[in-house]
């Protein structure tokens, strides 16, 4: 049975420098010495969460190809959101790169109508679970947080991962639901969220968490710090608390309407 040694990297994102960024998180990821099963960057980690959809780029272009050499060169599965490009619509799309050259995507379902961003970018329609290293886990992206029904655990989830760009504003709503997924999925959760200030000058604390099966948060980030966190999940806790305490069996059974 594996653990799973998960790198989570809260950093600022260098506003609409696409080019910036990849060299910015390229040697954030080179930083990190120990070997890792999985890297996670932030939402938009190569524009911030920006409506410029001339940013957008296509599946096989600058920012794909990056992430999925990454992922070759370093042995690592790694997962972050960009705008991409795709029979003329534009998604906020997760991209999850593994090792051996796959790359599998989530498009963002919850678009955040507070921001406009459904007037630039197409919902998501499909929710994705993958396995690594005998984890199965489920990404999704900054707003999706807000929406228990769509995060619900219906399929022996064992880590949900979420990358935002979540204003400290509403930070405390980020930290608290991070905590109800955790304890009502009875999974790890990671939350990455960025620092810094963003070309609409809104602010960005960070509040990065990694979470255990129970919400007890086991790797809390600093505020507004760059900061790279590295823990490693154990699998045989998971099992044995849901052995112990087997909630998920009383959950309720439902289907989700896509239209």
């Amino acid at each position: 049975m594996h653990d799973l040694t998960v790198a989570a990297i809260q950093s600022e994102i260098i506003w609409e420098d696409i080019e910036a960024n990849l060299t910015l998180f390229g040697d954030k990821i080179d930083s990190i010495k120990t070997q890792v099963d999985l890297i996670v960057l932030p939402e938009m980690f190569t524009t911030g969460f920006t409506m410029n959809t001339s940013l957008s780029e296509k599946m096989d272009g600058k920012t794909v190809n990056w992430i999925i050499e990454k992922s070759k060169n370093t042995s690592t599965c790694i997962l972050g959101s960009a705008i991409i490009e795709e029979k003329g619509n534009y998604y906020n799309r997760m991209l999850i790169a593994k090792p051996d050259g796959s790359l599998l995507t989530y498009d963002k379902r919850h678009l955040f109508t507070f921001a406009g961003e459904q007037n630039h970018f197409s919902s998501g329609k499909k929710q994705i679970q993958f396995e690594w290293k005998g984890w199965k886990i489920c990404p999704l992206i900054c707003y999706d947080l807000r929406f228990p029904v769509w995060s619900r655990n219906t399929n022996e989830t064992d880590l949900y991962i979420y990358v935002a760009n979540w204003p400290e504003v509403r930070q405390k709503p980020w930290s608290n639901l991070l905590v109800a997924r955790a304890i009502e999925n009875v999974s790890y959760v990671v939350g990455v969220n960025r620092v810094g200030v963003d070309g609409t000058n809104k602010k960005y604390s960070g509040n990065s968490a990694i979470i255990d099966f129970k919400g007890e948060e086991i790797s809390n980030f600093e505020p507004h710090k760059n900061e790279i966190h590295i823990h490693t999940l154990n699998k045989q806790n998971l099992i044995n608390f849901k052995a112990k305490f087997p909630a998920l069996n009383d959950r309720d059974n439902f289907k989700i309407n896509l239209d």
